[in-house]
């Protein structure tokens, strides 16, 4: 039986194939603590994303503006034919329903400065925004000539203005919508829709003074995070907005104008025109006003460094970075023909594992460069010292750390890399394998 042990224990030290069975095993063992890596990254960025909404909620959400919109009702009448069992025969009932006219703007002019500031809970961190916007314009002759709705049915008396946003909590001064000579207060409406309607009172003598182009405006203050868009329902739409925020992603159906779009480390200015043709819908509505929000433009504000991000693309190299120093480990062995234990194998996988804890946790209050210069540094310096007490000697240690220092700069540079990470990564696999093969080329694979 000894003598079984024995050679079973003679087989594991010298057998080529034993050792390179051992550190495969070992590999997938690693891959068992690296996947609770992965999920922690994900429970912590599910985490800040849950933080964020919070903030976001209490300051105020994104806005999409739109308006104004003048809304004229008017009645429909219609006559309905009944059977009556007692008198067999038919009479007519009349029935009287109010629908509403919808009527967009000829020209609408928007302008907006938006001063953005980060928000702190904890570690986590949102940027919001208070925005200053001022619209002017002016609506076409309203004219129901066009249209079946007798003269006699239009409700001119009850005529308003409506603004809709999706975004009410976040308004801070109470809208006024200027009408010629008029000053319209605004109060908000229930509705169960996705934009929430602002409706101005009556406008005295509309009929009037809608009989000729009207001009108007408005401003407002708002607060708001993520995005701040706006429909554009003029016959000619042209905006502009300004920002010191210097990450702007522009955001919807339409992009600004790239002549005049200025980003810097200051902010940003952006302007778009949109004209009628340049969207499907027209100017006016009856009966019922549609969702037109997938027409909206404007800018989403967004941190541009997402750390958790940066560590779960890090993380996916896990497994390249364990199996290669390992790898290196094993052709050492081979080479100097010292023996190196499971267990000490195992060690080093865990060393490379604890790099993306250390990364995460440091990134949270740190930097993502700073975070990954520590732990990489710290990792390095452990897994090297130990080497030194393994492999005895310096030449083999500082292989070792010059190759995972190595190694970790190549995997920082891919994770900095948007277009030609794919190309940069193929490219450095291929030369770690010419290497691998360079180096084994004189291994006596015999030995088994």
């Amino acid at each position: 039986m000894e003598q079984k042990k024995s050679r079973f224990s003679n087989w594991m030290r010298n057998s080529i194939t034993a050792r390179m069975l051992v550190v495969g095993f070992l590999l997938l063992v690693l891959l068992i603590p690296l996947e609770f890596v992965k999920s922690l990254i994900n429970e912590r960025a599910y985490r800040q994303e849950e933080v964020v909404r919070e903030i976001n909620q209490k300051w105020g959400n994104e806005v999409l503006l739109s308006g104004p919109i003048v809304k004229i009702p008017y009645k429909v009448i219609s006559e309905e034919k009944i059977f009556n069992e007692k008198s067999n025969a038919y009479y007519t009932k009349t029935k009287e329903t109010i629908e509403h006219a919808y009527f967009f703007p000829d020209k609408l002019n928007i302008t907006s400065n938006v001063d953005t500031k980060p928000l702190n809970r904890s570690i986590y961190e949102s940027v919001v925004y208070s925005a200053a916007i001022g619209v002017k314009g002016n609506f076409p002759t309203i004219d129901f000539s066009d249209t079946d709705i007798p003269e006699e049915n239009i409700l001119w008396e009850k005529a308003t203005v409506l603004l809709k946003t999706t975004n009410l909590k976040g308004i801070k001064t109470t809208p006024v919508v200027n009408l010629a000579s008029e000053a319209l207060s605004m109060t908000p409406q229930y509705s169960t829709e996705y934009l929430n309607t602002i409706q101005s009172y009556y406008i005295a003598n509309a009929k009037e003074i809608f009989a000729a182009s009207l001009p108007f405006s408005f401003d407002l203050k708002i607060n708001g995070s993520e995005s701040l868009k706006f429909l554009p329902i003029g016959k000619e739409t042209d905006a502009t907005m300004k920002s010191n925020w210097h990450s702007p992603s522009f955001d919807g159906n339409f992009l600004p104008e790239d002549t005049n779009k200025e980003i810097s480390q200051e902010g940003f200015t952006a302007t778009w025109r949109i004209l009628q043709i340049n969207r499907q819908f027209e100017q006016s509505f009856f009966g019922h006003l549609p969702d037109l929000s997938a027409s909206a433009f404007g800018t989403k504000l967004i941190i541009p460094v997402d750390e958790y991000q940066k560590s779960e693309r890090t993380a996916k190299y896990g497994i390249l970075v364990i199996g290669l120093t390992l790898l290196v480990f094993l052709l050492i062995q081979l080479v100097s023909r010292i023996y190196i234990h499971p267990f000490q194998y195992m060690m080093i996988g865990l060393a490379l594992v604890m790099f993306y804890t250390l990364l995460i946790s440091i990134s949270e209050h740190s930097n993502f460069f700073k975070a990954y210069a520590v732990a990489a540094i710290s990792v390095l310096v452990l897994i090297t010292v130990y080497s030194r007490a393994i492999l005895k000697g310096f030449k083999f240690p500082l292989l070792i750390c010059g190759s995972l220092a190595s190694l970790y700069g190549f995997i920082y540079v891919i994770i900095q890399l948007e277009n030609y990470a794919l190309l940069v990564g193929s490219i450095g696999l291929f030369l770690i394998l010419a290497i691998i093969m360079f180096a084994s080329r004189r291994i006596d694979w015999n030995n088994d």
